[in-house]
């Protein structure tokens, strides 16, 4: 099986091409220039081979990054009959950790954070605190010991969210290799969708402050 895989969900844009286990990856800061960098990364990598899906960072993260990626899955799955998978951007930031607890959390802006704890049990990964977007100082402490916190929100609020966790990696972000390594076995059981299907997983809907609202904080 051969598949493409793409994550735009933060500042990193990163493209992987997975084929038959063996992973092929490339990643750049991109700041706003997903749109322009993310399809040539990929052609880079794809060449004249053929896929047989579309995998990509469904969310939570940047409105507009996610819309970027489900985009691109789209279109390049639309006209070949592909179908697409969309993995959960905190679960690929727990692959990235290394660990078997992992407490994902990406900076949302507006004084929030997108909020998640994986415990990896039997090569998958099962939510103990459900994804959520929350402030802060509001999220759940998972139970039990040995959790890492990973990911942009504690760059961000690490003093708020340092009592939740045992061990900080901060800088630690979603990639499309770790995509691609939770969708292989997905695809493989069939759970890819028409690309029509595809959509990305928000979290939250308001994308910014009223100026009433900034006033207050």
């Amino acid at each position: 099986m051969r598949f493409a895989a793409l994550e735009t969900s933060t500042d990193w844009c990163s493209v992987a091409l997975w084929t038959d286990g063996e992973i092929a990856a490339l990643e750049r800061r991109a700041g706003n220039r997903h749109s322009e960098l993310a399809l040539p990364m990929l052609e880079k990598l794809l060449g004249k081979n053929k896929l047989d899906a579309v995998a990509f960072g469904a969310g939570p993260g940047a409105f507009t990054g996610l819309r970027i990626a489900c985009g691109l899955a789209q279109g390049l799955a639309f006209g070949r009959g592909l179908p697409v998978i969309g993995v959960s951007t905190l679960e690929a930031l727990a692959q990235e950790a290394g660990a078997a607890r992992v407490v994902a959390c990406i900076d949302a802006r507006m004084r929030e954070v997108y909020y998640a704890a994986l415990e990896k049990r039997a090569g998958r990964w099962h939510e103990v605190v459900s994804a959520q977007c929350v402030a802060p100082q509001s999220a759940p402490k998972p139970p039990g010991d040995g959790w890492v916190g990973v990911g942009s929100g504690f760059e961000a609020y690490g003093e708020a969210l340092a009592g939740k966790v045992q061990m900080i990696r901060p800088h630690i972000h979603p990639t499309a290799l770790a995509v691609a390594q939770l969708a292989a076995p997905r695809l493989a059981a069939g759970e890819g969708v028409d690309a029509a299907q595809a959509a990305p997983v928000y979290l939250r809907d308001k994308v910014a402050l009223t100026q009433e609202e900034l006033g207050r904080r």
